[in-house]
């Protein structure tokens, strides 16, 4: 399944440097790649010579169960906005098939390990990109694009707030085998640089929900270590990567930060408008409590609800769980209380077994990144960035994932210690 792999990586890639693929042209290539690589597995699937299970991961029938919601919505015109309801369950059927074949594709230990490689040299190289375009900055997306509806651009991101979810989804893979010292000694340096850029450039974007999450991270794993009684070895580590991660921040541009923190008028403004669109959002979800108003109509039914008017579209609530109570109500709440339900059942039961192998830190780094993401949805919309929903999807893939060791007996001893760490 070595195309379908370098499929999806390469749909990631296109996804997060077309801006988050959140522009309708760009949405529609990821949905028309999706399409394509179903075939290609397809095709792949009936010409192998020996038969290849197909897995179904238990985290794709609460997206399925979400999906078949919506499609009832727009059959049946129980949505405020049939076309945009229509659009949204497009973007919703290609993460499924992406869903679908990733769990297809990345099966064994090595399958992952070329996983976790290829997310933390991305991520390396996009922070790398929003660190340039931060110090030469010209008021343009990479120099050249205009913002045609304003906002503070991060990297590839119109918004750095959404560079901060790709950071915070992406940051574990490199930190937590570094925390749990399950890096060879001669790469340590190598993924303690693939650490301290995006962490550097997380810092620099100044999100402060990116910043709160990854705080939230960094708490998790400190009670990980804490448990498995690891910290006092390991805590160094983390440490190090923190301090030449602020060294750095400091170094390009650390009065941002805390102007950003310390500017309580603009906080208090925000604040404000925030609250006014999650008392919103949830007045709708009472208003419309069984099937709700129709995925993605939000900006189509807010404006009755509008209690602090500024002359702004609202088109999301910036909390993604109000949103989707409001979108899809009591019965797309429970698909998404079943997602998240698996998600940490599956990523715990590992975490709770005690086995400290490579495969249980792999899936350490998903758990974190996305429980670091989960954080900022309360008070972002990360999970409508089709990039950021997309890398989330994967990464809890890999939490709950089962990998099993396929490596042959005879060889087993002889590598087992190249297979444990990166």
């Amino acid at each position: 399944m070595k195309p379908v792999r370098i499929g999806i990586f390469a749909i990631l890639t296109f996804a997060v440097l077309s801006h988050g693929a959140v522009e309708p042209w760009a949405r529609g290539i990821l949905e028309a790649a999706a399409g394509i690589l179903l075939l290609v597995w397809a095709m792949r699937l009936l010409s192998a010579r020996q038969e290849c299970p197909i897995i179904l991961p238990s985290l794709l029938f609460p997206l399925a169960a979400l999906t078949l919601l919506s499609t009832v919505q727009l059959a049946f015109q129980l949505t405020a906005s049939p076309f945009t309801t229509r659009i949204e369950l497009q973007l919703m059927l290609s993460m499924l098939i992406l869903f679908f074949l990733a769990a297809q594709a990345f099966r064994t230990l090595a399958d992952w390990r070329s996983f976790a490689w290829f997310v933390m040299i991305f991520t390396f190289l996009v922070a790398g990109l929003g660190i340039l375009q931060h110090l030469t900055f010209n008021g343009k997306l990479y120099w050249f694009r205009e913002l045609k509806y304003g906002g503070i651009p991060f990297g590839p991101y119109a918004n750095r707030n959404h560079f901060a979810g790709f950071v915070e989804l992406a940051l574990p893979m490199s930190l937590v085998p570094l925390l749990l010292g399950r890096v060879r000694r001669e790469r340590l340096a190598i993924v303690g640089i693939l650490a301290i850029i995006p962490m550097s450039a997380l810092l620099l974007s100044a999100s402060r929900g990116g910043i709160i999450s990854l705080a939230a991270e960094l708490a998790f794993l400190a009670l990980v270590l804490i448990l498995r009684r690891t910290a006092g070895r390991h805590l160094v580590a983390g440490g190090v990567v923190l301090f030449l991660a602020f060294l750095t921040v400091s170094w390009l541009g650390v009065n941002q930060i805390l102007s950003r923190f310390s500017s309580m008028q603009t906080l208090e403004v925000m604040q404000d408008k925030r609250a006014s669109m999650r008392h919103g959002a949830w007045r709708i979800f009472l208003d419309h409590p069984v099937l709700g108003t129709g995925l993605g109509t939000l900006q189509q039914v807010y404006p009755p609800y509008e209690t602090l008017y500024d002359g702004k579209i609202v088109n999301h609530a910036h909390n993604d769980y109000l949103e989707a109570l409001a979108g899809t109500g009591i019965l797309g709440g429970i698909c998404c209380a079943w997602f998240l339900g698996t998600l940490f059942i599956g990523a715990l039961q590992f975490l709770k077994s005690g086995d400290n192998s490579f495969a249980n830190t792999l899936r350490l780094s998903g758990f974190a990144g996305c429980w670091g993401l989960l954080v900022h949805s309360l008070v972002d919309f990360n999970l409508h960035i089709p990039a950021n929903l997309l890398l989330f999807l994967l990464m809890s893939l890999l939490a709950t994932a089962e990998i099993p060791d396929l490596v042959p007996s005879k060889n087993r001893v002889r590598t087992r210690r190249s297979a444990e760490k990166p």
